[in-house]
């Protein structure tokens, strides 16, 4: 029984430390108080975390606000993990370019949290335009709101798609959004035949994306690619262009990445 509350107590603490870390990454920069009300633990409790954190060199405190702030040094644990991704990141860029060079319009690559129903931003073109969607590397959206979310889970399993629907709690975002699975799931059924996904206006208002998965040697989702267009900017008559250019892109680097089977759409 002993050991088994230890290890309770160990999880506990673990999560309170992710806390207090997420915390600091969604705010910034904040005091005692407000991590300590976002992480859900006491005032002691937190400062004492903040205090081994700052002392491990993740965390710094400003002498005159005394407000916390994250150093840089997870930034260069995330940069290796990051690096283990380097040929994707290397081969996806290139499929990027065209995309960025043909169209003008933002093009993002995003790859699916194994542990959360999100898909995270890792490489980014930007547009050519002043008026544009700007994604943040790093940036986390839920699957179901965005065209790369659908993307990445209408290529794998059945199985994992319905844990994940399980556990999705849907929030509205835009006009749009999608707040019921079953429309999801019919969602996921078009992407997966016609190749590409799509979202109007679900996750932000005035904002149209596309996405194609990248695919994998076992032909499971390991990355999407999405080009995103201010709604005002989109050209219905090159909808089909604009969904050949996406589709080709993928089928490339999917093959670059070891994908052999069916060819994408």
């Amino acid at each position: 029984m002993a050991t088994t509350t230890g290890k309770s107590d160990n999880v506990a603490s673990v999560m309170k430390v992710i806390s207090v870390l997420e915390t600091l990454s969604d705010e910034r920069e904040a005091a005692l108080a407000t991590i300590a009300q976002r992480a859900m633990t006491s005032k002691s409790t937190t400062h004492r975390l903040l205090q081994t954190m700052v002392d491990l060199g993740y965390v710094e405190q400003d002498p005159q606000s005394e407000r916390y702030s994250l150093t840089l040094k997870l930034f260069s644990i995330a940069v290796q993990a990051v690096n283990t991704e380097t040929d994707l990141l290397r081969v996806a860029d290139r499929g990027m370019g065209r995309l960025s060079r043909a169209t003008g319009e933002s093009i993002n690559l995003g790859v699916l949290d194994e542990h959360d129903n999100r898909v995270v931003y890792m490489h980014a073109r930007p547009s050519a335009y002043n008026l544009s969607m700007k994604s943040t590397i790093g940036q986390r959206n839920p699957l179901y709101s965005t065209s790369l979310g659908k993307a990445l889970l209408a290529f794998r399993c059945p199985e994992e798609v319905e844990e994940r629907i399980a556990d999705m709690t849907f929030k509205r975002f835009a006009p749009n959004t999608i707040t019921d699975a079953d429309a999801l799931r019919e969602q996921l059924a078009v992407t997966r035949e016609r190749g590409f996904a799509e979202e109007i206006e679900e996750s932000e208002a005035g904002v149209r994306c596309m996405a194609v998965p990248i695919l994998d040697h076992l032909g499971k989702s390991m990355a999407a690619i999405s080009m995103s267009f201010p709604l005002f900017r989109f050209e219905e008559s090159r909808r089909s262009e604009y969904a050949g250019l996406l589709m080709e892109v993928g089928r490339e680097v999917s093959a670059q990445m070891g994908y052999s089977g069916q060819a994408i759409g």
